[in-house]
This record gives C-alpha cells, sequence and structure tokens, in this order.
C-alpha cells in the first residue's frame, strides 16, 4: 500500500471531561469517520475494514477510554490490530487540571463514568488517571484542555495532523429559496435579492428557472446585480477568514426571493461560480424550490 493511499487513523483517548466529545466533533468536520468506544472484540475486524476499503475509510477516529473497561488494553488491541495491517495509528491524549474537570462535571450534570464505583467526582478523577497512566505514556499528542478555547483545540489538533494544506478552504453550502415558503433554519447568512427586478413579470421569463441562459442574462444584465455581487465578494473576503479563525469548516448561505425560482436561483449559481474561481474549499448548491416544481 503507498503512502498516498494508507489511511490516516487517529484514537483519541484521556480523561473523561477533557474535551473527548468536542474533539470527536473536529475530526468529523476534518472528513474523519469517528467510532466511539468500539467493543475490543470488535477493533480487529474493523482494522480489517479500513485496510480492505482504504478509499472509503482514508481517515478514521477511534475513541477509546474507560468506559470500554481496560482502556490500556483496549488501546493495545486496537494498535496491534491496525499495525499488523500496516497502519500506524496516532494517538491523542486529552486531560485537564482536576478542578477544571470537577467543574466541568458540576456544570454539565453529566454523571462520571467511574462514579458509581469511585464516589465522588474527585475521587473518580483521580482514579481514572491512575487506570489512564499507561495510556497515557503511549500517546504521541498530549493535550491539555484546561485553558484551550475551541478553537485553540482545533488549532492543536491540526497542526499535530499536518492537515494544515487540507483543511484551508471552508465548504460552502448555497441554498436558494422563496421567501414565502419560509426561511432555510440551516443557514447562516441570508441574502435577500427581492429588490432586483423580477422576471416573473415578463411573460416569456415566467415559465422559466434562474438556471436557463435568458433568465439569468436579465437578473445579472441589470446594474443593482452587478453592485450586489460586488458587495458579496466584498463581504466573503472579508468574513472567510474570520469565521475560519473561529473554527468554522462549512458556511451555509442561504439567497431568497418572492418565490424561489428566479432571481434566487440566478444569484446563488452566479455566486457559486465566483466562488470556485477564488476560494479553496467545496461548494455546494441547493435550489430548494426546484423540488416543488
Amino acid at each position: 500500500m503507498g503512502e498516498a493511499e494508507r489511511p490516516r487513523v487517529a484514537i483519541v483517548t484521556g480523561l473523561s471531561g477533557a474535551g473527548k466529545t468536542a474533539t470527536s466533533k473536529l475530526f468529523e468536520d476534518l472528513g474523519y469517520h469517528v467510532v466511539d468506544n468500539v467493543p475490543a472484540e470488535l477493533l480487529a475486524d474493523l482494522a480489517q475494514l479500513v485496510a480492505d476499503d482504504p478509499i472509503r475509510f482514508h481517515r478514521v477516529a477511534l475513541v477509546l477510554d474507560v468506559r470500554v473497561g481496560d482502556a490500556a488494553l483496549a488501546l493495545q488491541a486496537a494498535m496491534g490490530a491496525l499495525e499488523g495491517r500496516g497502519i500506524e495509528p496516532q494517538v491523542f491524549y486529552l486531560e485537564a487540571r482536576d478542578e477544571v474537570l470537577i467543574r466541568r462535571f458540576s456544570e454539565t450534570r453529566h454523571r462520571h463514568p467511574l462514579a458509581t464505583s469511585r464516589g465522588s467526582v474527585a475521587g473518580s478523577i483521580a482514579a481514572e488517571r491512575r487506570m489512564l497512566e499507561p495510556v497515557r505514556e503511549q500517546a504521541d499528542v498530549v493535550i491539555d484542555t484546561s485553558e484551550l478555547s475551541g478553537r485553540q483545540l482545533r488549532e492543536r489538533i491540526q497542526r499535530a495532523l499536518k492537515l494544515e494544506t487540507d483543511v484551508n478552504g471552508i465548504a460552502l453550502q448555497l441554498i436558494s429559496f422563496g421567501f414565502k415558503y419560509g426561511l432555510p433554519l440551516e443557514s447562516d447568512v441570508v441574502f435577500d435579492v427581492r429588490f432586483m427586478e423580477n422576471p416573473f413579470y415578463i411573460p416569456e421569463l415566467r415559465p422559466h428557472s434562474g438556471l436557463t441562459e435568458p433568465v439569468r442574462d436579465f437578473v445579472l444584465g441589470q446594474p443593482v446585480t452587478q453592485r450586489f455581487l460586488a458587495f458579496t465578494r466584498e463581504f466573503f473576503d472579508f468574513a472567510i477568514p474570520a469565521y475560519q479563525a473561529e473554527g468554522k469548516t462549512r458556511l451555509t448561505v442561504a439567497v431568497g426571493c418572492t418565490g424561489g425560482y428566479h432571481r434566487s436561483i440566478s444569484i446563488a449559481e452566479e455566486m457559486a461560480s465566483e466562488w470556485r474561481r477564488c476560494h479553496d474549499g467545496p461548494v455546494d448548491v441547493w435550489h430548494r424550490e426546484l423540488e416543488r416544481s
């Protein structure tokens, strides 16, 4: 198996309350398949699955901690199964100071996984530290999350993974919609283009969507449209680096007109074309109201 084809496997472990859930979500944003606490008996099968289909499972993250029972044994089993198939895993160990962990458990009201047998949260944390010491010693990356923001945690993970060149782009999803059918709930940014002249009132254009050349030319040919597109270019040039600095990997932009059939479609398509020319990252376009046709 060539280096380019070799899957990247991360093993995420560490103390309860230290941020493994947030880290799992970060790995998902980076394109990893995240498997949380797979039983030790299935680790060999999982490793074989990854080895057999390195394209589908090019990036995989396993979360292993005290919930599996003997975490040290589970880690050894996972590493042995992967290394035996030519896959070198990278182990991330998350920890935090005792007072920080106690505060997090208090704020979230979550029960420590060792609470039943160890009594207090403080006693459970101390017991877990002892149990996971052999795991910590084998970690490639140890991260103390006590004072880390979400962005700082993401940066630490990206540096350790050496994926900076892969994640510079932010994924853009554009949604065209009609205001009379309601706002797309998933949108981060909404543009209202109802100030543009409406092709609906041009009899020869009314039956055709914003995907057709006559409607597109009519919409994009308006001076107000060109001013609007210039504004959006300036806005994205300013906003995208700020979104990325806060750790955002996907931006959903909704473009709406009255019915979502003419102006919003043409504008969304034009914005997508400009984005593909000027920015890194994938672009998806969904014309919501076309599905109503």
